[in-house]
């Protein structure tokens, strides 16, 4: 009869607890629960969190998974939304009103520590406003050197990049950084694009998905100084959410259209589609947090979804108890 130590080449220990870093397919038993344990591989998956108060579009994230930020947004109800919530990992609470309401922002930072900048202001002008928040209390900083909707972030609080958007003129390749104070053009992105994500810091970012005149699945990285095509999405998209960093970005849902469920993951070198799809499809969604921990919250169609937030994991050994059935 073939042992598992033939099969696996390791015995079945018996351990007063379990190990801190067991292997995939390790099993042990725990005499102090006397229970047989072993690690098995948890798929990467999506699932539901607490709904938004309302229902928002076009707002900004901010954070991570389990302390995330949403502010602002189109409000099926109310228009140009100033709202700003909190995220604890399970449900949304209200916070204090950003000064102004605005659609098509972008947030870099941290639920204490955050940034909006940019959107569009009633009765529809693309503005050049940026807020800092820190935690309880929004105060006014320094305007973008050109105002526009649709744009995207990345970064922190005191060293935040935003790219593209729609202006005055239409669709923008401006890049500006931001040092806690001031914004200093940047290099321009390689084509003028509205309504893409970001992801990573001030001088490794990532920018893909958006607009030019149609949904586009282009992709490129920036240095701190310029930026270069990199691969491109599978799933050309506009309005999407980004999450993550340079090397392992986060791209979920956004407009193809109509909204999609489609996840995919970038490692520096490609683009692959996720395991996992998000349960609803939308655009005008938001994200936050890390490729392998994500949060995504808010985006059309309207009331009906428009307040759904959902979480990413990614794949990770879990230990169990085996149990006879």
């Amino acid at each position: 009869m073939t042992t598992f130590k033939e099969i696996r080449g390791t015995d079945i220990l018996a351990l007063s607890s379990d190990p801190s870093n067991p292997e995939l397919g390790q099993i042990w038993y725990n005499s102090s629960s006397g229970t047989l344990k072993g690690v098995q591989l948890q798929a990467a998956a999506w699932s539901s969190g607490g709904n938004l108060s309302g229902a928002r579009s076009s707002l900004a994230g901010a954070g991570t998974q389990t302390a995330g930020l949403a502010v602002a947004g189109n409000s099926p109800s109310i228009g140009y939304s100033n709202q700003t919530e909190k995220y604890n990992g399970s449900s949304w609470t209200t916070s204090t009103n950003l000064p102004s309401g605005k659609l098509g922002v972008a947030g870099a930072g941290t639920q204490t520590a955050a940034l909006v900048f940019g959107g569009t202001i009633p009765p529809g002008g693309p503005s050049n406003t940026a807020d800092k928040f820190d935690g309880s209390t929004w105060t006014s900083t320094g305007s973008l050197g050109t105002g526009r909707q649709g744009i995207a972030g990345c970064g922190t609080q005191t060293a935040a990049l935003g790219f593209g958007g729609y202006g005055p003129g239409g669709i923008v390749a401006n890049t500006e950084s931001f040092n806690g104070s001031t914004w200093t053009a940047g290099g321009n992105l390689p084509t003028a694009i509205t309504s893409l994500a970001g992801a990573g810091t001030q001088t490794a970012a990532l920018a893909f998905g958006g607009s030019t005149t149609v949904p586009i699945s282009n992709s490129q990285q920036y240095n701190g100084t310029s930026w270069t095509s990199t691969p491109s999405l599978n799933t050309a998209r506009n309005s999407l959410a980004g999450t993550g960093t340079q090397t392992a970005a986060l791209a979920a849902g956004g407009s193809v259209p109509p909204g999609t469920t489609a996840t995919e993951l970038y490692n520096g070198t490609a683009w692959t589609t996720a395991s996992a799809s998000l349960a609803t499809g939308r655009g005008g969604l938001a994200g936050a947090g890390t490729q392998a921990a994500s949060l995504v919250f808010g985006g059309d169609p309207g009331a009906t979804n428009g307040n759904k937030t959902e979480a990413y994991n990614a794949a990770y050994n879990a230990t169990r108890t085996i149990t006879v059935s």
